[in-house]
């Protein structure tokens, strides 16, 4: 799902410096369980890769990590949020990216493996829980991550315009997008701290009939010039719930890339743009703070683990 921010809290505690410089030895076989500040969290090892670990939050799959290869994304939509970051820019460029959302640090890692030299601020309302995972899942010396323990929106808010080139959204209280982070004037400060050529994307989730994924594109489509929407075809079809990954610009997306990367997956995911978005957001209206609520609630056992 996503890891941090729990609906109606808004806590804004800024760490003195960066994190991230912990050397812990990583322990190679035992589960870890700590209560955090909004939930409680487990790291278990995978007993078939040796040094990767999957983050649960109240029993919600919230990140997977594997230290020894970091490029590798377990996660189906995590797999999909690399897909596009991939086709930002010229391949291997480093980059100026905003996390919203911080979990594992799955995606920071990635691209610190896959474009060296990208400068990276974690924003994370669970300070608790960034001090687990850099206790215990340490990132590299010279990863270029910044954390901050800081509420998603007010941190954007206080971000210098035209600062960024990627803004990455993976923000769940729970299992729910909170609702400060699903407004058309919270899709405004996004734009405003990405540069002009800058890319947002978002992990989201919902069921047909989309009435919260359609309003979600309905706010962007307010404020960006191009969309695009990748998910599984039965998500699409309203068959079941499920992540979906939206993706906002100024400039025109890469979206042939997208198709051919997405349709080779070992679950194969459809991208929506063009007309055939257009469609799909129909008549839906872009949603004010006034009126903003969080995600839906997932079905029993919709994103579980065995």
């Amino acid at each position: 799902m996503g890891g941090g921010l729990r609906a109606g809290l808004w806590l804004v505690a800024q760490f003195p410096a960066p994190l991230g410089r912990h050397t812990g030895r990583v322990n190679d076989s035992i589960p870890v369980t700590r209560t955090t500040d909004y939930g409680f969290a487990k790291l278990m090892p995978d007993v078939d890769r040796e040094r990767a670990w999957l983050l649960t939050v109240d029993g919600a799959p919230q990140s997977y990590v594997d230290l020894d290869e970091p490029t590798h994304l377990e996660f189906e939509y995590a797999l999909r949020l690399g897909h596009v970051l991939d086709t930002v820019g010229e391949a291997g460029r480093a980059l100026e990216v905003v996390h919203l959302g911080g979990g594992a640090l799955t995606l920071p890692r990635y691209l610190a493996a896959s474009r060296p030299g990208t400068r990276q601020d974690v924003v994370e309302a669970d300070r608790a829980l960034l001090e687990l995972v850099v206790e215990h899942l340490p990132l590299p010396e010279g990863a270029g991550i910044a954390l901050h323990a800081a509420d998603a929106r007010r941190w954007l808010e206080g971000a210098p315009a035209g600062s960024a080139d990627v803004l990455v959204a993976d923000v769940f209280g729970g299992s729910r997008v909170p609702a400060h982070l699903t407004s058309v004037e919270y899709a405004r400060e996004a734009a405003r701290v990405l540069r002009g050529d800058g890319v947002y994307l978002a992990n989201l989730a919902d069921a047909a009939p989309f009435a919260f994924l359609r309003s979600q594109l309905a706010n962007f489509a307010e404020v960006f010039e191009e969309l695009a929407l990748i998910a599984e075809p039965g998500v699409l079809r309203g068959r079941r719930f499920g992540n979906a990954v939206l993706v906002a610009a100024h400039r025109p997306l890469d979206t042939a890339a997208l198709a051919r990367r997405t349709a080779a997956d070992a679950f194969p995911a459809r991208v929506q743009y063009g007309a055939g978005l257009r469609e799909f957001i129909g008549g839906a209206r872009p949603v004010r703070d006034e009126d903003a609520v969080a995600s839906p609630e997932p079905p029993d056992g919709a994103f579980g683990i065995g």
